[in-house]
């Protein structure tokens, strides 16, 4: 619905005009600004990159979240410059009590002994798509990012993970170390979803 148009205001003879709000200057002016910029090169960041999957398919199936929540282990990935020299990546879902999803993600920089980082966001639910889709934010109030489940285990052993643009993607186990039979499977069902397996960067460990 369009907004509702509102007549101006007409002043009284005896009243005063309103005083006007004052724009901000000085050092307020530049926080708000590179705030302002900080949130455009966040959007951009998440729509760059080359795509691996020019016809990125709908989640194949409903995510069941009791079983879905927990500890994730990163079996590999499409580079990202917010994983950038990132190894030993977990991550970690949990139930908040306002509906929402905790999410938690650890990697060590630069190596497997490198210094721990650890990223904290949230997540919500996008409406009928059966728990499939999430929307996820690290930037405050904003919900910029697109986490879809396209598809998992029938016993939640793994998941593959990407969002709309197809530059994004994950291959997450809950075993540290999946068995070579297991990678190769995996592999093979990314290439089925119509990703291009050569642009995969296994995490090592």
């Amino acid at each position: 619905m369009p907004p509702l148009r509102t007549q101006p205001e007409t002043q009284h003879q005896n009243q005063s005009p309103r005083p006007k709000r004052r724009r901000p200057t000085g050092i307020a002016a530049t926080v708000l600004s590179v705030a302002a910029l900080g949130l455009l090169a966040a959007c951009a960041s998440l729509t760059g990159g080359n795509s691996g999957n020019a016809q990125v398919p709908q989640p194949a199936r409903p995510v069941d979240l009791d079983r879905y929540i927990g500890r994730w282990y990163e079996f590999a990935r499409y580079e990202n410059w917010f994983e950038k020299g990132c190894e030993s990546v977990t991550a970690e879902y949990a139930k908040r009590s306002d509906g929402l999803i905790a999410v938690t993600n650890r990697c060590r920089d630069g190596s497997v002994d490198g210094p721990l980082r650890v990223s904290e966001g949230r997540a919500k639910i996008v409406p009928d798509s059966a728990n499939a889709k999430l929307k996820v934010s690290f930037f405050g109030p904003f919900y910029l990012g697109n986490y879809w489940v396209l598809d998992h285990a029938d016993d939640y052993s793994w998941s593959i993970v990407g969002e709309p643009s197809g530059r994004y993607l994950w291959i997450l186990t809950r075993a540290e170390l999946p068995d070579p039979i297991l990678r190769a499977e995996l592999v093979s069902r990314v290439a089925a979803l119509g990703y291009d397996t050569s642009m995969l960067r296994q995490t090592l460990r």
